[in-house]
Order: structure tokens, then C-alpha cells, then sequence
């Protein structure tokens, strides 16, 4: 069944794409949430003036995470935890931390932004992705510190 898409549906399409998806899914899910409708001609050109507006919207938020992509590019997050003296981390060092630092340095990072395959768990200097969007990635540094413990 062809349907006209009323808002962005993750992995199906942006507003005002045509798509094509099982009626089951159409009746039971996206018409009676009003995030689709059937995809008549006068459907369709009501709806062009919002597509033309968020693909624009698209375009500059794109270029807002380009932009901040290149700026955080090899950048360093110095973050300071408790660990032994073997540099085994009392804990781990996570995406909230890295992202915390970073934002701290003036760079525009969201929590989510930060892609760790695991938690830190070791002193010493770690490579970090980070996925702004599908093709806007960047990678920094990220440099562990043992915390300095007081009265030893």
C-alpha cells in the first residue's frame, strides 16, 4: 500500500515521501496515528510546501553537525578517575563523561554523540568515535588520569 508520510519515520522516509509498506502496518499503525495518509494527488500537493521547508531544515542542521564535527576533530578529553596502581579504574569512564569534558572545552557534543564499543576501564589514552550523523563522524583522544587521592 502507497502512503504519503506526514512527519520523519526512522529507517522509512522523511515527510511528504511517497513509501510503499504493508497495509497491515498502514491501517493498524501510521493512519490511525496520523503519522501517514493514503497517498492521494491532493494529499500530495498539500503537503509540498512542508516537505520543501523541513528538507531545508535537513540541509542546515546538517551543516551544523558538519561544523561541529570538524571543530571537535582530534581534539583531547583529559578525564581524571580513581584507579589503582596497576591503572585498573576503581569504576569506568563513560559516554556521559567524555561528552561532559568536551563540552567543557566549548565543543557542541550530545551525550549520544559518543560511540565507546565499552566503558573505559584502564589509565592511558584512548581513540574515541564520535557519530554526529550517518556520514558525519569524528574522533578524539580521550586521555584517562589517575585522580589524585589526598592524605597518601
Amino acid at each position: 500500500m502507497k502512503v504519503l508520510l506526514c512527519e520523519d519515520v526512522s529507517k522509512l522516509g522523511y515527510l511528504g515521501d511517497v513509501v510503499e509498506v504493508k497495509a497491515g502496518y498502514a491501517r493498524n499503525c501510521l493512519l490511525p496515528q496520523g503519522i501517514a495518509k493514503p497517498a492521494t494527488k491532493d494529499n500530495i500537493r498539500a503537503i509540498a510546501e512542508e516537505r520543501a521547508r523541513r528538507a531545508q531544515e535537513r540541509i542546515a542542521e546538517r551543516k551544523r553537525l558538519e561544523a561541529a564535527a570538524t571543530a571537535v576533530e582530534g581534539a583531547e578529553a583529559v578525564v581524571a578517575a580513581k584507579a589503582n596502581e596497576q591503572g585498573h579504574l576503581f569504576g569506568s569512564v563513560t559516554e556521559k563523561e567524555i561528552a561532559a569534558n568536551l563540552r567543557a572545552q566549548g565543543f557542541q557534543v550530545a551525550d549520544d554523540v559518543v560511540r565507546l564499543s565499552e566503558h573505559i576501564k584502564e589509565v592511558g589514552s584512548h581513540t574515541v568515535k564520535l557519530r554526529f550523523a550517518a556520514e558525519v563522524t569524528a574522533t578524539v583522544t580521550v586521555t584517562v588520569v589517575p585522580e589524585a587521592v589526598e592524605g597518601t
